[in-house]
């Protein structure tokens, strides 16, 4: 497989979102946009696996390079397939890109394209995967949030954009930023215009690295009580006693037993009892690394916190695990 091997992981971005909010027209300004990155596209035309193979011809993955040099490559066939495929042809010269952006088609589940860059070891090794930016359409949202999939998409997202703002008013739009910090605490909310989006809005957003930035949108947008209409909803715990390491590993490995597949997202940065450093941790459902940070500096409160976004949160049960973990 060439000398590629010992370069730095292929950054990736995961565009989700609902139908009609304007994936296509972001991907068309991310393709032809004079950035001077060598970006790859995968456009994932079909969720069926049972298409008619004469529509496709031979090749279920097609490529090709556009003239500012990014590459887009449509597939008909799995995911991991077209992966590998690009590997191949990136490690023969063939083509060449630095960062990988999959679109997931209209009502699909990000959850499984996250997952493979978890799961195969290869895969982990020549990709990591950065960020998944979900896009919402304003004028239709409150129709595509009735179904939970949509929620799903919101949840799991580390920037929300919205499309159609012009459409709606400010109430409107007010209610829908209140709702979407609801389901997902963690990303922060960007008005997006045809496509138009700074870059740095989308790449390099660092969801997934395990570092103590819990992610824009946590502690500066308070949300008020009241009930949720949403299956998909956050919970933010913080707490300044210092956490047990064990009864931690013990919560973690319990709420992962019983509710793995609910925890769409979560994070936490940690103050441990007797450790100068910050444990932070995250997941995607039953899926989760940690790893030492820095040090608290001297003086500084060292405050524990967590957020979980997932389907039918039990809030009750992560909430009387957490009182577990500072008790002295």
């Amino acid at each position: 497989m060439g000398d590629s091997r010992l370069s730095v992981p292929i950054p990736v971005t995961v565009l989700s979102g609902f139908l009609g909010a304007g994936k296509t027209t972001l991907l068309r300004h991310l393709l032809k946009a004079e950035h001077g990155l060598k970006i790859a596209v995968i456009e994932n035309e079909f969720s069926d696996a049972g298409i008619d193979t004469q529509l496709l011809g031979a090749e279920p993955v097609q490529v090709m390079t556009l003239s500012n040099g990014c590459v887009c490559c449509t597939i008909h066939t799995d995911l991991t397939k077209a992966l590998y495929l690009l590997l191949e042809r990136l490690d023969s010269g063939e083509i060449h890109f630095d960062r990988l952006v999959i679109e997931c088609t209209g009502l699909a589940d990000p959850a499984p394209v996250a997952q493979t860059f978890f799961i195969d070891e290869e895969l982990r090794e020549r990709y990591l995967l950065d960020g998944i930016i979900t896009l919402v359409d304003a004028a239709h949202a409150e129709h595509h949030l009735t179904q939970t999939i949509a929620q799903a998409q919101i949840g799991f997202a580390d920037r929300l954009l919205v499309s159609k703002r012009d459409l709606v008013d400010e109430a409107s739009f007010d209610a829908l930023s209140e709702r979407l910090t609801r389901i997902n605490r963690r990303a922060p909310i960007r008005i997006v215009e045809h496509g138009n989006i700074d870059l740095a809005e989308l790449l390099d957003v660092r969801g997934f690295n395990l570092n103590a930035d819990l992610g824009g949108g946590v502690s500066l947008r308070p949300v008020r009580k009241g009930h949720s209409i949403d299956r998909i909803s956050s919970l933010v715990l913080r707490t300044d006693q210092p956490l047990d390491i064990d009864r931690l590993s013990e919560f973690m490995n319990e709420l992962l037993e019983a509710h793995g597949k609910q925890l769409l997202r979560y994070k936490g940065v940690l103050s441990i009892a007797g450790e100068p450093r910050r444990l932070v941790f995250q997941g995607v459902l039953k899926l989760y690394g940690f790893d030492w940070d820095t040090e608290w500096e001297e003086g500084a409160t060292r405050e524990s916190v967590i957020v979980f976004i997932a389907d039918d949160l039990p809030e009750a049960k992560i909430r009387e695990g957490f009182a577990r973990m500072a008790q002295p």
